[in-house]
């Protein structure tokens, strides 16, 4: 018998039915069939890990409630099917209680019915299987040296946040430019935690419309609106468990805030059209590329919600703070790409390295990834040069200021004052255009004012 063998134990204590039970079981090659004429016999054998037992009501050492609880104790996932000449409801529902899968009553259909559905079990148990190699799968994909790829000071910081926040449940908040891999880093948290096992489910706030994002979080009932033509869960529940990841955190509207403010201090939700609260369990992991406090002051972030979500921050260091990480993830981008798609292994040229290294990478890992796939198309040989990388923008270099040595509020003061010029002194747009807070444009103005 090998581990892909599915087991089956037949319980009954009159034989020639035991005899009916283990004939019909046995017309499916897929099973393995053992039979028992008493409950003890059965046990001394359960370290066999059958998938599944059929279970005589009345055996001569034991009763049918007596043998489930017996095995359910033993090992939870053995899925039990009572059998029994008895018809009362009563007892069908002891059985069920006690971890029955069903309850089948003697009767001239019995081999039909019997096999039905320990078939059915088969396939349930196949699919739980399949499910489990995947999560494995899955969980191995993410463990931190195969997503966060980096050698520099400034992800190993992020490595060692990384792995505090697996070992509890706390909130944690992810910041950082766009690019930065925050949705990798949320991954590689839950698959790494005790959470693993429970799914992984992200919600893109800003993606969502403001009057259809209560829906999403916490679900509805049919009915509750126009076009709601049957229940949906909300991304709550369905995260139950196991970890919810809110992605652009700093975009919702005050109102949902509010709502979510709640479902977060309750850990409990009620879907739109209901007065039912339903409790949930999952952890929450935010991210954002806004700076949340500046939104706090101006208005736009609630405070309360603030701290609420705050937990353990990790901040993702921009790719141009990272060293020499570019050239890592490079190769590591190429590899990938390259068995992906059944080509040769290319290698980087200095002066494609060289190339790499010295641009700002606005749009960090993100623009990388895209930027490496295309030279490996562009590249006619089994080596990429300085020409096959093409820059979204010709403006690779740093720029010349950096000749100059000042302070980097001079260079924020700067960068301001130029913008300003640029939109017509409009410091909303400025702020916009900086991801920054108005009250810091004006803070950096008059900074400026007051040292002229």
């Amino acid at each position: 018998m090998n581990e892909n063998s599915f087991l089956v134990f037949v319980v009954e204590d009159n034989e020639w039915y035991n005899k009916l039970l283990v004939h019909s079981l046995s017309l499916n090659p897929s099973f393995i069939v053992k039979s028992f004429m008493d409950g003890k016999s059965m046990l001394a054998e359960i370290g066999q890990n059958p998938a599944a037992i059929t279970v005589d009501y009345n055996l001569p050492d034991m009763n049918g409630i007596e043998l489930i609880q017996k095995v359910k104790k033993i090992n939870p996932a053995i899925e039990i099917v009572a059998i029994s000449e008895q018809e009362e409801i009563e007892t069908a529902l002891k059985l069920l209680k006690a971890g029955a899968y069903d309850y089948l009553v003697k009767s001239k259909d019995i081999k039909e019915r019997l096999l039905h559905t320990i078939q059915h079990i088969y396939k349930n148990t196949d699919l739980k299987n399949t499910i489990q190699s995947l999560q494995k799968e899955v969980a191995n994909k993410y463990t931190f040296e195969k997503t966060i790829i980096g050698q520099s000071d400034a992800i190993k910081k992020v490595y060692n946040l990384i792995d505090k926040a697996t070992q509890t449940n706390i909130t944690v908040t992810l910041t950082g430019e766009t690019g930065t891999g925050k949705e990798v880093v949320a991954k590689a948290i839950h698959f790494n935690s005790n959470r693993k096992s429970a799914p992984f489910i992200a919600i893109n706030m800003a993606a969502i419309p403001s009057d259809l994002l209560e829906s999403e979080l916490f679900g509805h009932e049919k009915g509750a609106f126009t076009g709601a033509s049957m229940q949906r869960k909300g991304k709550f529940e369905e995260a139950n468990n196991g970890t919810l990841f809110l992605d652009e955190i700093g975009e919702m509207d005050l109102n949902a805030q509010v709502k979510l403010l709640r479902a977060l201090q309750e850990k409990e939700i009620t879907r739109v059209g209901s007065n039912v609260t339903i409790p949930t369990n999952c952890r929450i992991i935010v991210a954002t590329n806004r700076n949340l406090i500046e939104d706090v002051k101006e208005g736009k972030f609630r405070e309360d919600l603030y701290y609420r979500l705050f937990g353990l921050p990790i901040h993702l260091p921009p790719l141009r703070e990272r060293d020499n990480d570019v050239l890592i993830l490079s190769q590591h981008f190429l590899k990938l790409f390259c068995k992906e798609n059944d080509i040769e292994v290319k290698k980087l040229d200095s002066t494609a390295k060289q190339k790499l290294s010295r641009y700002v990478w606005p749009g960090n890992i993100r623009e990388l990834k895209s930027i490496i796939e295309l030279a490996c198309v562009i590249s006619n040989s089994n080596v990429i040069f300085d020409e096959d990388i093409q820059l979204a923008t010709n403006k690779d270099l740093l720029p010349d200021l950096m000749v100059e040595e000042i302070s980097m509020r001079e260079y924020n003061q700067r960068i301001v004052l130029a913008l300003m010029k640029k939109y017509n002194n409009d410091t909303k747009l400025v702020a916009q255009k900086l991801d920054i807070g108005q009250t810091t444009v004006y803070r950096l103005i008059n900074e400026t004012k007051e040292e002229v």
